[in-house]
């Protein structure tokens, strides 16, 4: 699992590129990404399957905020990224949420 980022000045947005690799998958069919930036919607946001058997989505967030989020697998098995910016308690379950902060440097 990664995040990769790249900002864009005159929008003030960062580009978030949110990816799971084949061995994160599991043999998963399908994984959404749920988080502060779609309301916890569990299927508004798909990742694509890449040829390799990775999944990936591209999201452009505002900057200089932090987002919580977390991958839903096959509707039924939610897990964090394990490169994730940073990890805080979730407040509905005893599970953490993944962090992706947009601060630029």
């Amino acid at each position: 699992m990664s995040l990769k980022k790249s900002f864009s000045k005159e929008k003030n947005t960062c580009k978030v590129t949110f990816t799971v690799s084949k061995e994160a998958a599991q043999g998963a069919k399908t994984i959404n990404l749920a988080g502060d930036f779609n309301s916890w919607s569990s299927t508004d946001t798909p990742l694509k399957q890449n040829k390799d058997g990775s999944f990936s989505v591209m999201l452009e967030l505002p900057v200089d905020k932090e987002f919580q989020f977390r991958y839903l697998l096959d509707g039924c098995r939610w897990e964090n990224d394990w490169k994730a910016d940073k990890y805080i308690p979730a407040p509905f379950s005893n599970a953490d949420n993944s962090v992706v902060v947009t601060f630029q440097k």
